[in-house]
């Protein structure tokens, strides 16, 4: 089992002072509310460091802000939070922005727990190929045999990306299921990376 490290401390905003000496409440305030989204990612931060149950809800929302920044926080914040997170995650994995499903995907993975397996699974049949493809790395970071056959379907995906991180997650597996599926999925294959990387898992 992987422990999770803290997130790395991002830019601080103007006011950054202010904000470290605030409560829950009023950090979930800040990260719903402000409109510098330097100041949504700094909150944040903080929430994730507190660790506490309460933040965990509003780091969910925060995973479909509209700035990038601000998401990938909101998931590491997540991440560092840990397994009281899981269960929303899970359920985040419904939500109908991709945005929101990738980032808790990657969430997922960086638990790294096996309470994590199945939200991840059913990831692997998400219509967004980048939800896909976070859930096979998230999958591979655990390396959970009941793992195996969901991903074995997704060596067929249509993005290659995806196929690439399905054959990586099967690889770290191994066992003679994966290897015949890995054979039989060279036959087929026409991208040279992923055949490259197939290759690699077969020696």
């Amino acid at each position: 089992m992987r422990f999770m490290v803290d997130a790395p401390i991002p830019q601080k905003p103007e006011g950054a002072e202010k904000l470290e000496k605030q409560g829950i409440s009023e950090l979930v305030k800040a990260l719903h509310d402000h409109t510098d989204p330097q100041v949504r990612q700094y909150a944040a931060y903080l929430l994730g460091q507190a660790k506490s149950p309460r933040a965990i809800q509003p780091l969910i929302e925060a995973l479909a802000d509209f700035d990038k920044s601000v998401r990938e926080q909101a998931m590491l914040a997540l991440s560092a939070i840990g397994k009281a997170a899981i269960e929303p995650l899970a359920e985040a994995m419904k939500e109908p922005k991709w945005e929101t499903r990738y980032r808790a995907a990657e969430a997922l993975g960086k638990i790294a727990d096996e309470k994590a397996v199945r939200p991840l699974i059913q990831g692997l049949r998400d219509n967004r190929d980048h939800v896909r493809y976070m859930a096979a790395k998230g999958l591979h970071e655990i390396g959970d045999s009941d793992a195996v056959d969901p991903l074995i379907m997704l060596l067929k995906d249509e993005n290659v990306y995806v196929r690439l991180m399905v054959v990586h997650a099967l690889a770290a597996l191994g066992g003679k299921k994966v290897n015949a599926a890995l054979t039989a999925a060279l036959e087929s294959e026409q991208e040279e990376k992923v055949k490259a990387a197939i290759n690699a898992a077969l020696q």
